[in-house]
């Protein structure tokens, strides 16, 4: 795998923890190219404390409000361009973690997705198993797809519930990657795992 993009179908469904759990499974380098928000732990150091086997790349740009790219770019006074988060080069499989969801702005005329289409690197979708789930799911699988995108899969995230999972995966004409459930404590064994239990791997190497 010469790397994967993992996005999801909104903010805090769980990217990071798939991200990190897919880097260390795969021995992959890890890169958030944009971090909006310092104050709390960011994401690159989340994936360094949950995947130690991995490479954690420095981020492209780090913004300190907690928003949407674009915004938290206009209020820091920083101009984010396709060409400044060009795919870091290097050896290995490299994962990279989106912010936000799909059709999150990067800049005012640049969304996550159209980001991922110039990389040209398969999609693993982050969804939750809760309710609204399908619809959201099924828009965001729309639109990375109409820009040409390989999807490599969902990932789904939480307790299971077979029936909308079941929906996405039929409706969506998508690979199933597995369920991640949430765990109590998280820390990097607890994620190994729970990778090694829930995730398909095998169908992203």
């Amino acid at each position: 795998m010469r790397g994967l993009v993992v996005t999801g179908t909104d903010t805090g469904v769980g990217k990071t923890v798939v991200a990190a759990g897919i880097a260390q499974a795969l021995g992959a380098r890890y890169w958030k190219p944009v971090q909006a928000g310092i104050d709390e732990e960011t994401d690159s150091q989340c994936v360094a404390r949950l995947a130690p086997g991995a490479t954690v790349l420095p981020e492209a740009f780090r913004l300190a409000t907690p928003c949407s790219p674009h915004e938290a770019a206009r209020i820091d006074g920083v101009t984010i361009a396709p060409g400044a988060l060009a795919l870091p080069p290097g050896d290995g499989p490299l994962v990279v973690e989106g912010a936000g969801g799909v059709l999150v702005p990067f800049a005012p005329d640049l969304l996550a997705a159209d980001l991922f289409a110039l990389w040209g690197l398969p999609v693993a979708l982050v969804a939750r198993t809760s309710l609204g789930t399908i619809s959201h799911s099924l828009l965001s699988l729309e639109a990375l797809r109409s820009r040409g995108l390989e999807v490599a899969g969902v990932v789904f995230s939480g307790d299971e519930n077979a029936a909308s999972e079941a929906a996405i995966v039929r409706f969506g004409q998508c690979r199933h990657l597995g369920r991640l459930p949430r765990l109590a404590p998280l820390n990097a064994a607890t994620l190994a795992d729970a990778v090694r239990a829930n995730l398909r791997i095998d169908l992203l190497a």
